[in-house]
């Protein structure tokens, strides 16, 4: 079987390029992030006429997570048990949020498909070391991985894969040095990825298809894709059983070139369970 992740930065500005996506790549599930939409507006016609059912998560205006399925699609849970909410402040970077009561955003969507447990995350950016955002982001890893601790502990066959908004180590940067001071590279923020793999679960690094450097995710100005100016911030978590029944994972830097693409990238991930 193949499992996918792709944060798509929009759904409704990449229908087109995910539903060809579909058809070339031809995932078993798919698990998309940021796709900003309300769950009942997703655009899924596509995938439903290639046979994927659809469980979305969103509301609307930011955030947004989705599972596509052509293996089945059952105990689908928006959100996690104890996912904590966003209180904007009175100095919330974002306008449109000035004011605004706390809100558990649209970030976590969990389904089983077939024979496996997965889990799509969108996680916080944490925009900067002194935004309120940035403790919301440790805040809500810690709960994240409370919350998957009795999925885990069952040693069945499970994933957990998105964007997750940390590059794992230094050599998942294209420049350390680039990013000092800034989110996503921090102790805090590694920490709780370290405490998330501490449940059981491997880090499946997948194979680049160019520069021998698996990036995810390159920043849309100055030509940095093309730089290969990166990031690997968009994971796959899985247990046990499923890491040894990969039998290759790949980033496919194909789907992020050419007209309006996402600035991330999929990564795919063949299994033999």
């Amino acid at each position: 079987m193949r499992i996918a992740t792709w944060n798509v930065n929009s759904v409704g500005a990449r229908l087109p390029r995910l539903n060809e996506w579909l058809e070339i790549a031809t995932p078993d599930v798919l698990c998309l992030q940021e796709t900003k939409i309300a769950a009942d507006a997703f655009p899924g016609e596509g995938a439903e006429a290639l046979g994927y059912e659809v469980a979305a998560h969103g509301d609307g205006r930011w955030n947004g997570v989705a599972i596509l399925s052509r293996i089945g699609l059952d105990d689908v849970s928006l959100g996690f048990p104890g996912q904590p909410a966003y209180a904007p402040p009175p100095n919330e970077d974002d306008p449109a949020l000035i004011g605004a009561p706390p809100m558990v955003e649209a970030r976590a969507v969990g389904a089983t498909c077939g024979p496996i447990r997965i889990w799509s995350l969108y996680v916080p950016n944490g925009r900067s070391l002194d935004s309120p955002h940035y403790p919301y982001k440790l805040e809500w890893l810690g709960a994240l991985r409370d919350a998957l601790a009795p999925e885990v502990s069952t040693g069945n066959p499970f994933a957990v894969m998105g964007d997750f908004n940390i590059a794992p180590t230094d050599g998942d940067v294209w420049d350390p040095a680039a990013f000092v001071d800034s989110t996503h590279v921090t102790d805090a923020e590694r920490k709780r990825l370290e405490e998330l793999r501490a449940l059981g679960l491997t880090d499946v690094i997948p194979r680049a298809l160019k520069h021998d450097t698996p990036y995810t995710y390159w920043d849309y100005r100055a030509g940095m894709f093309h730089k290969n100016m990166g990031m690997r911030i968009d994971l796959v978590y899985v247990t046990d059983v499923v890491a040894k029944a990969v039998k290759d994972a790949y980033v496919d830097r194909d789907a992020r070139k050419g007209k309006g693409p996402s600035d991330h990238a999929p990564v795919v991930v063949d299994l033999d369970l």
